[in-house]
């Protein structure tokens, strides 16, 4: 009889001891170290910038972006963004323009206040701000990522590489590099063949300034592989001042025209790309005779340029409209 009795009590204290164990261990792997902060968010990188080196942890979270090209990559990355400059946002980034995003002031003028105030952990940063560079670096590590137009393509890529490390998006990266280097392909084995000759100027309020190889918009030439119709242009940010006499005598085979108007907040008072392009004079190029006069998105080429979604959208415009 006592066989009988104890069998079944012996079974449920087993049953209570299981129990009792797994009470015990299953909250042990929510709230364990590893779970709580993954290892890959705890490693730290160490990143080599033009203005000097930056320390920081791998896949940061809380991220401030001045520049637009690193803004319209970090989105393309899938990578949240905290803090932007609202003021002047390209049409394709106006998401960024909700309230969700703490706006940091402008391209040209940090609010250093309220980025100190957002506490972040890494702020991106490219020309614009660079005079800010040492003031921002007291706040949180601060990486530039400008792109030198001397050496576009290189300088892009590392930069994209260097977003990839950071945020631990290396695949992802070189997947969008590669097609970004396959559209460049497709373009310059048109231009090639093309055998024509360009210029690219931007206006600006009924002025003309012309960029040439290694300039602002040298890309056109130096990736796109133009030949420029100027080889002796003036490198610099602001281009050489022409007028559209030079444009004539030039005779470009293509004309491509970027308007920096387009940050002008007193749109009534801006003289448009075309009014300061299409007069008489130019009118007796051979790229406006041919329909070779190619208004290019400012938003792209001004804004953003050296972005994962604006280096592959420019291209992409010019291929298109290459005859």
């Amino acid at each position: 009889m006592k066989k009988k009795w104890m069998m079944p009590l012996m079974a449920g204290l087993i049953a209570l001891v299981t129990a009792a164990c797994g009470s015990n261990s299953a909250p042990a792997a929510p709230t364990g170290t590893e779970q709580a902060a993954p290892a890959a968010s705890s490693e730290e990188v160490t990143i080599k910038h033009k203005l000097g080196e930056a320390k920081l942890k791998k896949n940061p979270q809380t991220v401030v972006a001045f520049d637009y090209g690193v803004l319209d990559s970090l989105d393309k990355l899938g990578i949240e963004v905290t803090g932007v400059a609202q003021s002047n946002l390209p049409p394709y980034l106006e998401k960024f323009k909700d309230a969700k995003y703490k706006n940091i002031g402008s391209l040209k003028e940090p609010d250093f206040e309220k980025i100190n105030a957002m506490k972040p952990d890494v702020i991106f940063i490219s020309g614009r701000q660079q005079d800010a560079y040492e003031e921002l670096n007291k706040i949180a590590p601060t990486i530039f990522l400008g792109v030198d137009t001397k050496n576009y393509m290189d300088s892009f890529t590392t930069n994209m590489k260097t977003l990839g490390t950071v945020f631990g998006k290396e695949a992802q990266v070189d997947e969008e590099l590669g097609k970004i280097n396959d559209s460049i392909k497709a373009l310059t084995d048109k231009t090639k063949d093309s055998g024509k000759n360009a210029l690219i100027v931007m206006t600006s309020e009924g002025k003309l300034s012309a960029f040439g190889p290694g300039s602002r918009f040298g890309i056109l030439h130096d990736v796109f592989g133009f030949t420029p119709v100027d080889a002796n242009l003036e490198v610099s940010t602001h281009g050489q001042s022409i007028s559209p006499e030079f444009v004539v005598e030039k005779d470009p085979d293509y004309l491509f025209v970027v308007d920096g108007g387009i940050v002008s907040k007193n749109k009534d008072a801006t003289v448009s790309a075309k009014q300061t392009i299409e007069n008489d004079l130019i009118k007796n190029t051979k790229a406006f005779k041919n329909g070779n006069i190619i208004y290019l998105d400012a938003n792209y080429w001004y804004l953003s340029g050296g972005g994962l979604v604006s280096t592959s959208s420019m291209a992409s415009e010019v291929l298109a409209d290459l005859k």
